[in-house]
């Protein structure tokens, strides 16, 4: 039986969370850490300490188990590694270094992976020669066993990626010292529960267990038991930086969704980088193309792709080359909430599909046999077959993000914080907006319908419920939809050229492209060099066909516009007048009195010449 949670998530009945600890110098030199790692954090611009590497990191030193809970981008990352980089620097310098792995982390996507190691190794860079990171999660399986082989000191892992070298002997833990899980429920949400049975058989006692996590919920229980000795919780409130995300919703038509979005990036009310979240992978790339008809440059992020692939575009997006990501969020986070789109009768107030307007059935006996049938099982998890490492919404840390712009709603409370928390991280402001699709709306408009924006408003009364339980305030987007008139005729051209076709070649040419470019199959195309061929001929791909003209703004279609036009542009006559040069010489003759103006024009020969002497002119040769 599940214990009741608090407003946090966390489990009041038998665990009680150590509050903050205000530290009186907040300093990384005052934790006296090895010389080395000082120089790395100084290199990397680190000021201060934040709350959960100030309480985390002294208790991570002394040898306790660490249960922590604090919001994404609090710093929980650098919270865990410094420590277990100070403890094996020490231990190095007072025992004989071998070669052995002291520290596996343990992380959901592939994605974190690579983030985490980047992490690692620059707070490590200036004592790389003593400590060896290895991720073990991007190249093939032979290259990751002849990384193992050198026995790496941390080895970044997803559970999957652990249990196969686990089993396959390449990947010992006769010597572990610590364990970390980051966004320990995502791990559990995404499935991993039977591979994390498998290397706590693997783990030898006494091993020190760091549990890391944006939430701390029951599920956690199952890690707890499975690694944890007598954990220490810290519950990081941190309720004055959440504020800092200012949450609106615009109620809209499905057509005017594009409508929106299109305005805002093309009139620049929405300034910097920005991440959109849309249902699935088509969505993706119909937004993408629906921009790409008025010159607005995106990128597209969803499992689709392969890992490398999605990496890159990260990159790309915190390097700056481009300033708007279009994301799937394909394995949203349900916890212990119930997926909408199972329970969306109850929760629309329905019954068998009988309705009416006070939310109860109609016929009395729908009602009776509504009170038999037994309440649905809430959905803890939901998993999908397509690349069940991949995730957007949380984790992966994306650099100076304005805004989160949820096209499409998520189905769940929980994702939609998770989601938000890709903005306003490390101390800055940020804007999160949502498109919400009235009840009465929702199929008005079957080319761009979306079957989930059926239950956007009970999902949004959910939402509300729980930001408000943390302090904060979802407001209305006050948007005059009128002042769009003068676009909607454009909006109809553009989705007219992102047709279905045009959207499943724009993502057949992508894969293909990610294959050319994929260097597990270079040595295929090497020895099968048809196949290229016909990757690279077999037939062009045409995107949506794009229209030149839909990419200016004339003035009179921006918002109060109308000025602009009502200005007096004197008069404007039917025809055209003539502005040729002899028109210009009658005039300077008659001015000058005379009547004449003789030609200076050249006659040209080649328009009189006649081959055959006497004929018609222009003769064929």
């Amino acid at each position: 039986m599940k214990r009741k949670l608090n407003e946090h998530d966390v489990p009041d009945a038998t665990v009680q969370a150590t509050p903050a600890r205000t530290p009186s110098n907040s300093t990384f030199a005052a934790l006296q850490l090895d010389p080395r790692l000082l120089q790395g954090i100084e290199k990397q611009k680190f000021s201060s300490l934040t709350p959960i590497q100030a309480n985390a990191i002294p208790l991570i030193l002394e040898g306790n188990d660490v249960l922590g809970r604090s919001q994404t981008g609090s710093g929980k990352t650098a919270a865990y590694l410094l420590p277990i980089l100070q403890l094996i620097l020490k231990h190095k310098k007072d025992h004989n270094p071998t070669k052995s792995t002291s520290a596996l982390i343990l992380v959901p996507t592939r994605e974190l992976a690579s983030q985490v190691t980047g992490v690692a190794r620059s707070l490590a860079v200036f004592c790389a020669n003593d400590i060896r990171i290895e991720n073990i999660t991007r190249e093939d399986d032979k290259v990751q066993r002849a990384r193992l082989a050198e026995s790496p000191d941390i080895v970044i892992a997803t559970p999957g990626r652990t249990c196969v070298h686990l089993n396959n002997s390449a990947l010992s833990l006769k010597n572990l010292t610590h364990l970390v899980i980051d966004e320990a429920d995502l791990v559990l949400s995404y499935g991993y529960d039977d591979d994390l049975e498998n290397i706590s058989k693997s783990v030898p006692r006494g091993v020190q267990t760091i549990l890391m996590s944006a939430t701390l919920k029951t599920d956690l229980d199952v890690l707890k038991n499975l690694f944890c000795r007598d954990p220490v919780m810290l519950d990081i409130d941190e309720g004055k930086e959440s504020n800092k995300v200012s949450q609106y919703v615009v109620k809209c038509g499905e057509d005017e969704k594009f409508l929106l979005i299109y305005a805002m990036f093309k009139l620049k009310l929405i300034k910097d980088k920005t991440i959109v979240f849309v249902g699935d992978i088509d969505r993706c790339y119909r937004l993408k193309l629906f921009l790409e008809q008025f010159g607005v440059k995106s990128c597209v992020l969803n499992s689709e792709l392969p890992v490398n692939s999605r990496l890159h575009v990260v990159e790309e997006f915190n390097k700056n080359v481009y300033d708007i990501i279009i994301a799937t969020d394909e394995h949203e986070v349900l916890g212990d909430e119930e997926n909408i789109t199972e329970t969306a009768p109850e929760a629309l107030g329905k019954e068998n599909g009988h309705v009416n307007t006070n939310g109860h059935p109609d016929d009395p006996a729908d009602a009776a046999d509504a009170k038999k049938k037994p309440k649905p099982v809430k959905k803890k998890r939901r998993t999908s077959s397509r690349a069940k490492d991949f995730g957007v919404a949380r984790g992966i840390d994306f650099k100076n993000v304005a805004c989160v712009l949820n096209f499409d709603l998520p189905t769940s409370s929980k994702s939609y914080t998770h989601r938000i928390g890709r903005t306003a991280r490390a101390g800055k402001t940020g804007m999160a907006l949502s498109f919400i699709i009235p009840t009465e709306l929702y199929r008005k408009h079957k080319p761009t319908s979306f079957p989930t924006c059926e239950y956007d408003e009970a999902v949004l009364a959910k939402i509300t419920k729980a930001q408000e339980k943390r302090g904060q305030k979802v407001e209305e987007y006050a948007f005059d939809m009128k002042r769009l008139d003068g676009f909607r005729y454009r909006l109809g051209d553009a989705l007219k050229a992102v047709t279905r076709i045009a959207i499943r070649e724009a993502r057949t040419r992508e894969l293909r492209q990610e294959l050319l470019k994929s260097e597990k199959l270079k040595r295929h195309f090497e020895e099968n060099p048809e196949d290229m061929r016909h990757l690279r001929h077999d037939g062009e791909l045409r995107a949506a066909k794009l229209r030149p003209h839909l990419r200016h703004v004339p003035d009179y279609l921006l918002p109060g516009g109308v000025q602009a036009v009502e200005r007096d542009v004197g008069f404007v006559g039917l025809r055209k007048e003539e502005t040729n040069r002899e028109k210009k010489r009658r005039v300077l003759a008659r001015r000058k009195g005379k009547t004449r103006v003789q030609k200076t024009r050249k006659a040209d020969p080649l328009k009189t010449f006649n081959a055959r002497g006497r004929g018609r002119k222009g003769a064929a040769l």
